[in-house]
């Protein structure tokens, strides 16, 4: 095995790295330096009808609206399978957005995971007590 070319715990470089030379940090200095012919130089363009250009400025100023929710009202059947049904039904009328309904889809999916869980874990205590009786 090789000896290792530094001790454990010291640094090959103790003067560390130098400070703003790296690429990145040159490269910001560069653009930064830059920026005010670089914004006029964009907004330029996107008066001239380059939509890549209007788009970083408007990317820049104006950032990308999030979806916000809405309430979703669906009647509840007495099962999960009835609900689900009421999903697939106002999704098809159009009373929710597709991509709403398959959200609420999956959601009921997991819930029933949920329920199939809880069943097990209720009919394995009833055999685990069943068979402590007989004991």
């Amino acid at each position: 095995m090789p000896t290792p070319k530094f001790k454990p715990g010291q640094s090959g470089n103790p003067a560390g790295r130098p400070k703003d030379k790296t690429p990145a940090t040159l490269l910001r200095k560069a653009i930064a330096d830059d920026m005010p012919a670089i914004v006029s130089k964009l907004v330029e363009l996107a008066k001239q009808g380059d939509i890549q250009a209007a788009k970083v400025l408007l990317d820049r100023i104006c950032p990308p609206l999030r979806p916000q929710a809405l309430p979703v009202n669906i009647e509840t059947g007495a099962t999960l399978p009835e609900t689900g049904g009421n999903v697939v039904n106002a999704t098809l009328s159009g009373s929710i957005a597709p991509d709403i309904g398959s959200m609420l889809i999956r959601a009921l999916a997991e819930q029933g995971k949920l329920v199939e869980l809880q069943e097990m874990a209720d009919r394995l205590q009833r055999l685990e007590k069943l068979l402590e009786s007989r004991t």
